[in-house]
């Protein structure tokens, strides 16, 4: 391989690299309270999961305003399609990790959703 060939394939990877980085940037975060309502869904049948019981919480938020004091609103998980986009990128490696997954699943939680383009975080605030 020449040495162009070298260089340039360095740069290509460098700025995909870069375009990667800036592809899921930071839109902002909310605080809610995983409480004992968000544990089931809304017909009443019991969540497995944790990213579930986040999911319920913004619904429980949005849709049927049944709020915990903690709650904070958010701008990215109004409508249904975008709280079903939520649990989708919860159920993705790093989005929620055990300890956090293990708060929200055996009683009631603060958390910290971190949202960004792509993903979101979520940070065990208090148990």
């Amino acid at each position: 391989m020449s040495r162009f060939a070298a260089l340039a394939g360095a740069a290509l990877l460098v700025a995909g690299l870069s375009g990667a980085a800036k592809a899921d940037e930071y839109l902002g975060s909310y605080v809610a309270r995983i409480s004992h309502h968000d544990h089931f869904a809304s017909d009443g049948y019991p969540l497995d999961t944790a990213a579930q019981m986040v999911r319920q919480d913004r619904a429980n938020f949005h849709k049927f305003r049944l709020r915990d004091r903690e709650d904070q609103p958010d701008r990215w998980f109004r409508s249904a399609e975008s709280r079903a986009r939520l649990e989708r990128m919860l159920r993705r490696p790093g989005a929620i990790t055990g300890p956090v997954r293990r708060a929200i699943l055996n009683g009631e939680s603060l958390i910290q959703v971190d949202v960004y383009t792509r993903s979101v975080e979520v940070i065990l605030l208090r148990r």
